[in-house]
């Protein structure tokens, strides 16, 4: 009797342990070139750019991107994306067994994965949507992102361990068997086909007229506009308190690397845990209340709390709950997505989508370090000035409280963000007031 091919949760869970793999060796092979690139260069604007040029590529080619993914077969271009990230690898590796690779061979490699990565997310999204049924929406997206925590917490333990063993050319040898491994899973399960939807058809032309389809499709539908501007706005502001966290504590530490670490596994801890919980759970029944509640609990016992003056009893409970809700709030949005825009259309929605909460980050990079340098620290440094005088008895003074004190005003922001959400009817009944592709569909 012939194996049947595995199909539904169970297709999907062993597309999702092919990623754990996958993510697991690539952060392992991530970590192992920065320690490289590092000591090759001893410069952290060549690690800032070997970073640019992985993301900026994915955010720009992203519209074009969405629209190949709703033409083309979704397994196919999940098999392509880890191909092409594969291919790239076994590129550095050989460079790096004959000892000629540079600093900017691993730009150029950067740039060629981040093309291929505003691929991967759109066509997950769409085959999920047609895999399983829609209240395994947030459970699905919670398995995800547990697997995207599980390798930010091992893979450093685990690359640092095999390093001094095997080296750097091991690790990538290892990267590459992971590709492997997950393109195997992909081959094996079945994804089912696609259904055109109407609007799907009406949105056929040219691939710049299917690309401007995804922003129309979003302002056309306020309701999605609205909560995709609660996501822009406090992606921007959860950035930038990001990217202040760890020099804050150096500064309020003495450089001091162990209690950074840390933070940050506690941090992953907490991403962990919020993964688990959902994936277990599912969310609430009104997903809307996932996404704010987590916003405004995430903003108050996330960056506000950072923000304070306590030291490492505040970081490490702040850092856990930063992460913490972070999984439950996209795992919530992600099944709303999934739920209102037919699977035809969510290439080119989804990846506009994207585009739209990603280009915060860069934002908030450029935003943060000027303020931090040249307004928030130098006023925090004694108690003299106006804004110490107002933030001092919250934030403290000296060396990490600007940067404490704009962490702090960051949570509050977030916290006004949620709150104008959730007064904002077309956010909070957006489930009620855009109906389901599946409800749509059988009304056709």
């Amino acid at each position: 009797m012939a194996l049947q091919r595995p199909r539904g949760m169970t297709a999907f869970t062993l597309v999702w342990f092919g990623q754990v793999i996958s993510l697991m060796g690539s952060s392992m092979s991530g970590f192992a070139l920065t320690i490289w690139a590092w000591k090759l260069t001893g410069s952290a604007t060549a690690l800032s750019l070997m970073a640019f040029f992985s993301f900026g590529p994915s955010i720009l080619f992203s519209p074009f991107a969405g629209v190949l993914v709703d033409r083309w077969n979704k397994k196919l271009v999940m098999m392509l994306s880890d191909l092409a990230a594969g291919l790239a690898t076994i590129v550095i590796l050989i460079l790096y067994s004959q000892n000629v690779l540079q600093i900017w061979h691993m730009y150029v490699a950067g740039a060629f994965m981040g093309i291929f990565q505003s691929f991967q997310w759109p066509a997950y999204s769409a085959a999920i949507s047609v895999m399983i049924p829609k209240e395994h929406y947030s459970r699905a997206s919670g398995m995800m992102s547990l697997a995207e925590w599980g390798s930010g917490l091992l893979s450093p333990v685990l690359a640092g361990a095999l390093i001094g063993v095997i080296g750097i050319s091991g690790i990538l040898l290892i990267d590459i068997v992971t590709f492997v491994f997950a393109i195997s899973m992909l081959l094996w399960i079945v994804i089912p086909s696609v259904p055109r939807s109407q609007e799907g058809q009406e949105g056929q032309g040219s691939i710049f007229k299917e690309a401007l389809f995804g922003f129309r499709y979003i302002l056309n539908r306020r309701s999605l506009l609205f909560l995709q501007l609660v996501f822009f706005s406090g992606n921007l502001m959860s950035t930038l308190a990001g990217v202040l966290t760890s020099p804050m504590i150096l500064a309020r530490t003495g450089d001091s690397a162990p209690i950074l670490g840390l933070v940050q596994s506690v941090g992953s801890a907490g991403g962990i845990a919020g993964s688990l919980l959902i994936s277990v759970w599912g969310g609430p029944k009104k997903k809307v209340l996932g996404v704010l509640g987590g916003w405004f609990l995430g903003g108050l016992l996330g960056e506000m709390l950072y923000g304070l003056r306590f030291g490492l009893p505040a970081w490490i409970a702040a850092a856990f709950f930063a992460s913490f809700f972070g999984p439950i709030i996209n795992s919530c949005n992600q099944a709303i997505w999934q739920s209102k825009v037919p699977p035809d259309l969510q290439g080119r929605v989804f990846s506009i989508r994207r585009m739209i909460a990603q280009i915060t980050a860069p934002l908030a990079m450029l935003m943060a370090g000027p303020l931090a340098d040249y307004v928030f620290e130098p006023a925090m440094k004694t108690a003299s000035s106006p804004l110490a005088r107002l933030f001092a008895p919250l934030t403290g003074t000296g060396a990490g409280a600007g940067m404490g004190t704009i962490i702090f005003l960051s949570g509050v922001v977030i916290l006004g963000v949620a709150i104008a959400g959730w007064m904002n009817p077309l956010v909070r009944n957006v489930e009620t007031l855009i109906p389901d592709h599946d409800a749509v569909s059988a009304q056709e």
